[in-house]
């Protein structure tokens, strides 16, 4: 009776371990604020898909810019500035030539995002999530959101 609980209990955590692996690529991590930084900048957990941990790195990086562009940040602590930069209605369809070129591989967004804040420790055990086809990561990046601010003003994207 013992050997046979012990298999079954064997068997449900391996069960449950695989069905948690195949998910977890498919599942959709929020951005959460971690905090403010004097400069204006914003400290974020952001999460990304890719093909490999590099794809998924870039890909986080984009989101969390995505989000403090377009949504607003309301996950995590509330120093966030919970509001977009962008309140115009599908900002992203109307200018989508502009931030097609923006988002794009080594595009500008580049030059907002930093992982200054990320210690040597997170990037080795970042938060990561692997299915047979793709890497889920989390990583923690700072959005430079004044000089971002900046830039979308300058490029008649923000109006004043």
């Amino acid at each position: 009776m013992k050997k046979l609980v012990a298999t079954l209990v064997v068997l449900v955590l391996t069960i449950s371990a695989t069905a948690q692996k195949k998910t977890a690529g498919y599942y959709s991590y929020k951005t959460e604020c971690m905090g403010v930084e004097l400069d204006g900048s914003q400290t974020l957990k952001a999460w990304g898909n890719g093909r490999n941990r590099a794809d998924a790195v870039e890909q986080a990086k984009k989101n969390a810019m995505r989000d403090v562009i377009f949504n607003g940040i309301r996950e995590g602590k509330q120093d966030c500035n919970q509001k977009p930069l962008i309140f115009e209605v599908n900002a992203q369809e109307k200018y989508e030539d502009y931030f097609n070129a923006f988002f794009s591989d080594g595009g500008e967004y580049k030059n907002f995002v930093s992982l200054r804040d990320e210690r040597i420790g997170n990037k080795l055990s970042r938060d990561r999530k692997k299915t047979s086809e793709s890497v889920t990561n989390g990583l923690v990046v700072r959005i430079l959101r004044a000089e971002l601010k900046a830039k979308l003003i300058a490029d008649n994207i923000i109006k004043q």
